[in-house]
């Protein structure tokens, strides 16, 4: 299949180059992590670079005992940040994470809506249902996925509901006539639900602008959740097979809701460790995974797929026999969990083999470690095949990957015909569009 229209492409704003051994490096600007700096730079570069949106992942917890080798989860308020780079930026889309587990949706929909404003529509909303933080929210437990996802359909809809609240066109701002909006047309949504109960409406009006949502589960709940809901799903797929599937599933899903396929844009993590050479990249990458703690990987790949590999010989393979029925535990990521069996079906590998895998390393992106021409031609090989609608750039290993990739692959991607030379609206929804 090849690709008929323009990449779509995303920044993580995630310090993602200061993973593993990366913060250590002298110009990792990890002092710089609860600043606004650092954010404002990629930002500007990627607006620059003409991209879709910068993104900034979030979760509500931070695991302690993992500080001492590295900065984990620690991060501001994704919303707060973002609202830092609405004077500095101008066309750039600015996509914040906010939980339906944890938050009140009127909260959540004056927050992006004020964003929105203050960025001339330019905001999309990540919504995610968390794995873990409920007891920072007064929860005794994780509510199952199946009901974390029930109550994120509910909340989405009265997020969005609320924002209708309160239209745009009611502003009439009317001076001759002393009428500052039409109060018949602000009415509340008066919700009564399995989880929620709201009555609106908002107090403050839409922007004018639609707000894109972003939605990341891959999971049987997730993905059905994504067909109905989402403007772009961002999945972990680390190899065009996981993509085209799930893209197919997903265009299945979206047609039973009465929703074009089209409308959905599929959109991989994309982990780049770049460097002049293939063997300098290489290094990098080797470099920032040089003290991987096996306690802690084997621990999570014993939660994950049931497998003890704490003395399991170093030369023995590990098979698809090994693996004991599917048991998913509290806590587990039911994604990852079955992208990490997949791969051991596919493959037998040694635990050392195992443990640079990204399914294991990360969040089981899509991977590219070598040169800016490597770079290109995988992208352009994922893109003929069609099997994504682009891709979410997660540089690693140094800073160098992040201006690697917005200095040289994306000006090439731009002189194949695979992504725009310049913007064609000044929203985040218009960058969506064909182009």
């Amino acid at each position: 299949m090849t690709h008929q229209q323009g990449l779509h492409i995303g920044m993580s704003l995630a310090p993602t180059w200061l993973s593993g051994e990366g913060w250590r490096r002298p110009d990792s600007r990890v002092e710089s992590l609860f600043g606004s700096d650092f954010a404002l730079d990629i930002a500007r570069r990627s607006e620059a670079a003409h991209l879709d949106f910068v993104f900034r992942p979030d979760v509500s917890c931070v695991v302690a005992d993992a500080l001492q080798s590295g900065s984990g989860f620690t991060s501001l308020d994704p919303t707060v940040l973002l609202a830092a780079l609405t004077r500095e930026t101008t066309h750039i889309g600015l996509v914040s994470t906010v939980s339906t587990t944890f938050f009140p949706p009127y909260l959540v929909a004056r927050q992006l809506q004020s964003l929105n404003w203050l960025s001339n529509g330019r905001v999309g909303w990540n919504i995610v249902t968390a794995l873990q933080g409920h007891e920072n929210f007064g929860l005794p437990a994780m509510p199952s996925a199946e009901e974390r996802y029930a109550r994120a359909a509910e909340f989405t809809d009265v997020v969005q509901r609320l924002w209708r609240s309160f239209p745009n066109q009611a502003l009439r701002i009317d001076r001759d006539n002393g009428v500052y909006a039409d109060p018949a047309q602000v009415q509340p949504i008066d919700h009564q639900g399995d989880f929620l109960q709201v009555q609106g409406p908002l107090n403050l009006p839409e922007q004018g602008s639609r707000i894109p949502l972003i939605q990341a589960g891959a999971s049987d709940s997730g993905r059905d959740f994504a067909a109905r809901v989402a403007d772009i799903v961002f999945a972990p797929t680390p190899d065009q097979a996981a993509a085209a599937e799930l893209r197919r599933d997903l265009s299945r899903r979206a047609e039973r809701h009465g929703r074009n396929p089209a409308d959905i844009r599929l959109l991989p993590g994309l982990s780049l460790f770049l460097a002049p050479t293939r063997e300098q990249a290489r290094e990098l990458f080797m470099d920032t995974h040089a003290r991987v703690d096996k306690a802690r990987k084997y621990a999570a790949i014993e939660k994950m797929i049931g497998i003890d590999l704490t003395n399991w010989p170093s030369d023995r393979r590990i098979h698809a026999a090994d693996l004991p029925p599917l048991q998913l535990l509290p806590g587990a990521s039911r994604t990852h969990v079955s992208l990490l069996r997949r791969l051991i079906e596919r493959e037998s590998l040694l635990p050392s083999e195992l443990l640079m895998r990204p399914e294991v390393l990360s969040a089981a992106h899509w991977q590219v470690i070598g040169t800016v021409d490597d770079a290109v031609e995988e992208i352009a090989d994922w893109a003929e095949a069609g099997v994504m609608d682009g891709f979410i750039a997660a540089p690693g290993g140094s800073f160098g990957s992040v201006y690697c990739f917005l200095d040289e692959v994306v000006p090439r991607l731009v002189e194949r015909g695979l992504f725009r030379g310049q913007y064609q609206g000044a929203t985040f929804a218009e960058h969506l569009q064909r182009y």
